[in-house]
């Protein structure tokens, strides 16, 4: 009778074990304003399956991803849309970025002249942000043009080759 019982309690803390590290492979997020966004659909369901080399990871929360273990990658749509900015912007395989690198190495690139907008969050010590754009390019040229764009760019912030960023 006692060794039922362990054998039970053994198989049931088993479980409990299984059924936590199940769990612990999604990404709690809070989505975003807009994330209600039909436009977000468009590109979440576009999202690649590996970004700058981190596997994509399930989320908790609507129209966002995350890529990477631990995570170094964050995608949420359905931001606030930018007006004009004084931040540096770049531009990456023909989508405009406001880059804010005010946690560098982590940086937040908000899409500009694009609705929805979309917030990509990099840890810049694990990848680079240049590779995260690119790769995530394809599935945000499904947003729509709002008729803003980058002005002031260089040639050093149109990303056919390296911006500095990594």
């Amino acid at each position: 009778m006692r060794i039922a019982r362990a054998v039970t309690a053994a198989a049931a803390v088993a479980a409990l074990v299984a059924g936590l590290t199940g769990c612990a492979s999604i990404v709690p997020l809070e989505p975003a304003d807009d994330a209600d966004d039909p436009g977000c659909a468009d590109v979440i369901v576009r999202l690649p399956e590996v970004v700058a080399g981190q596997e994509q990871r399930e989320t908790n929360a609507q129209a966002t991803g995350a890529w990477g273990s631990p995570t170094t990658v964050l995608l949420y749509c359905g931001v606030e849309v930018p007006s004009a900015s004084t931040q540096r912007c770049i531009r990456v395989d023909g989508i405009d970025w406001l880059v804010n690198g005010d946690d560098a190495p982590s940086y937040v690139l908000r899409s500009y002249g694009r609705e929805p907008a979309i917030d990509v969050v990099v840890d810049g010590v694990a990848v680079g942000p240049t590779p995260v754009l690119r790769d995530l390019s394809r599935a945000v040229s499904f947003t729509r043009p709002n008729g803003h764009a980058c002005t002031d760019l260089s040639d050093a912030d149109v990303i056919g080759g390296d911006s500095g960023l990594g």
